[in-house]
């Protein structure tokens, strides 16, 4: 079982930069594809980032290309969601998943997740 733990969330002004973390616990992220998904007021959950259990691969939705950069440490079990240049547009709540043997855009592929942690862009 893997426990997820987001955070680094909140509130930032349009243009600014926030980073989020998602810590691991109870067992090693190892081997472990991981996705970055949002979920905003009354819409669906829709991919944000995905990158491989080595870090090696990386996939973004073309909303966020150019401006948001995964990456991991496997060492401290955390990976991590650079996020700059920020819209209004990013105000979501924005969770990360892990999975043993999917990488990709697909939330419903993910077998754990973490709570989420809110990220509020004002205009």
């Amino acid at each position: 079982q893997v426990q997820l733990v987001e955070s680094g969330g909140g509130l930032v002004q349009a243009g600014g930069s926030l980073r989020l973390s998602c810590a691991a616990s109870g067992r090693t992220l190892r081997g472990y594809a991981m996705g970055w998904f949002r979920q905003a007021p009354g819409k669906e959950r829709e991919f944000v980032a995905a990158i491989s259990w080595t870090g090696g691969s990386t996939d973004y939705a073309d909303s966020v290309k150019g401006r948001f950069t995964s990456s991991r440490d496997n060492a401290k079990n955390t990976v991590y969601l650079q996020m700059n240049s920020l819209k209004p547009e990013d105000t979501a709540v924005y969770y990360c998943a892990a999975d043993r043997y999917y990488y990709g855009s697909n939330y419903q592929e993910y077998d754990y997740w973490g709570q989420g942690t809110q990220v509020t862009v004002s205009s």
